[in-house]
C-alpha cells in the first residue's frame, strides 16, 4: 500500500504520518497562475517560503511532495506570451524548491513540463476524466507517469478498473475519500468553476459562490441515498481494489485540522474504521476539534477578500449562506451527536454488488442497492435537516431569480407586485 495525502502545511502532520505507508504529500499555494481544484477560501494560507520549508521537512521524513497544477481550464492564456512567461516562472519555482512531481489536467501542460523539466514526474489529475482504457492509453502515450482515475465515473466500475490496469504500464492512483455524487452531471461545470476560482489573474480575486457544492450537499440532505450513491471507497474495501492491481490511494482533504487528517490516514492504513463514515469523507462537520482551532479562525481581511464583496454581490443576500455554514458545521466543530451519521459498520457487504456489476447503464430506482444500505446506515436529525433545507431554499431562490446580485427590486418585479 502507498498513500498520497493532502497537506495543511502543519509540521505536526508530517510527524504524525511518517510511520504510515505515506509516500507523498500534495498541495499548492492558495492562488497561482494555473489554479487547481479548490477555491482559495478552502485552502491554508501559506507563503512560498513556508511551502518550500514544508517540502524540505517532508523530504527529510522520506516523503515526497506533489505540487498541484490541476486546473481543468486556463482560459487559453497558456497559449499567449504572457501566459507562457507566467507558467515558466511558476514551474521554475516548483522545480527549485525540490518538488518531485506535479499533477496536471491539461495535455499541453503535460507536454510543456516534460519538455522543459523532464526529471519532474507528471501525474494526471482526476479532472483528466480517465474512465476507460483508451483515455488511459492516450495520457500514457503523451508521457504521463501516473494517472488518477476519475473517481466519480469509475470507482465502482470494477471490471473497467481491471481492464485499465492491464492496458497501461504507468502508475495508477485511486481517490478514495471524496464524496461527490457518482456519475454527477454537475462535475464538468464544477471543476471549471473551481479552476478559475484559484487563478491569481482572475478578476474575481478569490471571490467564489460555489453553486455546485451547495446543490450537491442539499441533494444529500434531502435524499439520504445520495450519501451512499457516491464515489468513496471504504477502508475495509481497499483489498478488493488491491486484488485488481491498485496499491496507490489518494486521501483528501486539504487544510482540514491535523487530528482529522491523521484519523483518515490511520483508518485507510489499517483498512478499518468504526464510526461515522463522514469523519473520513466530508470536508466539514468535524468532531473532537477545538473551537479555537486555526481552521475556524478567519479574520476580517479573509471575510473582505472571500465573502463580503459589495461590488460583486449584495452582502445582505449572503446571510443565508452564513446561516447555512453554521448549520452544516463549517464554522465551528460539531457538539454532541452529529446531525448526519453514516454507520460505517452497517455498510459491511456494500461492495459485493459492485464485484458482480457496475452502475453504468443501471437505473438506481430499479436497482435500489444504495437505497437499502442508506436505510440501514444513514441517520439524520430531523430538526437540523429542516432548518438547513430552509436555508438552502432561500439561498437558491436569491441566486436563481437574480436578487443575490441586486440592491433594489427590479422595475419588472415592482410592476408585477402592484398587479
Amino acid at each position: 500500500m502507498r498513500l498520497s495525502v493532502a497537506t495543511n502545511f502543519d509540521p505536526l502532520l508530517i510527524e504524525g504520518i511518517k510511520d504510515y505507508p505515506v509516500t507523498e504529500l500534495f498541495g499548492k499555494l492558495r492562488e497561482d497562475f494555473v489554479g487547481g481544484g479548490r477555491a482559495p477560501y478552502q485552502l491554508a494560507r501559506v507563503s512560498r517560503q513556508a511551502l518550500a520549508r514544508h517540502v524540505r521537512q517532508a523530504r527529510e521524513a522520506g516523503i515526497g511532495f506533489n505540487y498541484l497544477l490541476n486546473a481543468s481550464c486556463l482560459g487559453n492564456l497558456e497559449i499567449t506570451r504572457e501566459g507562457q512567461r507566467a507558467i515558466d516562472r511558476l514551474l521554475g519555482w516548483v522545480n527549485d524548491i525540490g518538488v518531485e512531481s506535479v499533477t496536471v489536467a491539461t495535455p499541453l501542460l503535460l507536454k510543456t513540463i516534460k519538455s522543459r523539466y523532464p526529471h519532474l514526474k507528471v501525474r494526471i489529475s482526476v479532472f483528466g476524466g480517465v474512465d476507460r482504457v483508451r483515455k488511459a492509453q492516450m495520457w500514457e502515450e503523451l508521457g504521463a507517469d501516473c494517472i488518477v482515475l476519475d473517481s466519480i465515473l469509475v470507482n465502482r466500475e470494477l471490471a473497467t478498473l481491471a481492464s485499465i490496469r492491464k492496458a497501461v504500464r504507468c502508475d495508477l492512483e485511486l481517490l478514495v475519500n471524496n464524496n461527490c455524487l457518482a456519475g454527477c452531471a454537475l462535475s464538468p461545470a464544477h471543476m471549471n468553476a473551481l479552476a478559475h476560482a484559484g487563478q491569481s489573474r482572475h478578476k474575481n480575486k478569490g471571490f467564489f459562490l460555489d453553486w455546485c457544492f451547495l446543490k450537491c450537499t442539499e441533494m444529500k440532505l434531502r435524499d439520504p441515498v445520495n450519501y451512499i450513491r457516491s464515489e468513496w471507497i471504504r477502508p475495509e474495501d481497499l483489498p478488493v481494489y488491491e486484488e485488481l492491481g491498485y496499491d496507490l490511494f489518494k486521501i483528501a482533504e486539504r487544510d482540514i485540522p491535523t487530528e482529522v487528517m491523521l484519523r483518515r490516514v490511520k483508518a485507510y492504513a489499517e483498512r478499518r474504521y468504526d464510526g461515522n463514515l463522514l469523519d473520513l469523507i466530508q470536508a466539514y462537520g468535524f468532531k473532537g476539534v477545538s473551537r479555537d482551532h486555526r481552521y475556524y479562525r478567519h479574520g476580517l481581511l479573509w471575510l473582505l477578500r472571500y465573502l463580503i464583496r459589495p461590488g460583486l454581490v449584495n452582502p445582505l443576500r449572503m446571510l443565508p449562506l452564513k446561516r447555512l455554514a453554521e448549520l452544516r458545521g463549517m464554522t465551528q466543530p460539531v457538539a454532541g451527536e452529529a446531525p448526519v451519521y453514516i454507520d460505517n459498520r452497517a455498510l459491511d457487504g456494500f461492495i459485493e454488488r459492485f464485484r458482480r456489476e457496475g452502475c453504468l447503464g443501471a437505473d438506481c430506482e430499479e436497482c435500489r442497492w444504495c437505497h437499502e444500505f442508506a436505510a440501514k446506515a444513514v441517520r439524520i436529525n430531523a430538526a437540523s435537516r429542516a432548518e438547513a433545507l430552509a436555508a438552502y431554499e432561500e439561498l437558491f431562490a436569491s441566486m436563481h431569480d437574480g436578487s443575490m446580485w441586486r440592491y433594489f427590486r427590479s422595475g419588472k418585479k415592482s410592476r408585477t407586485a402592484k398587479g
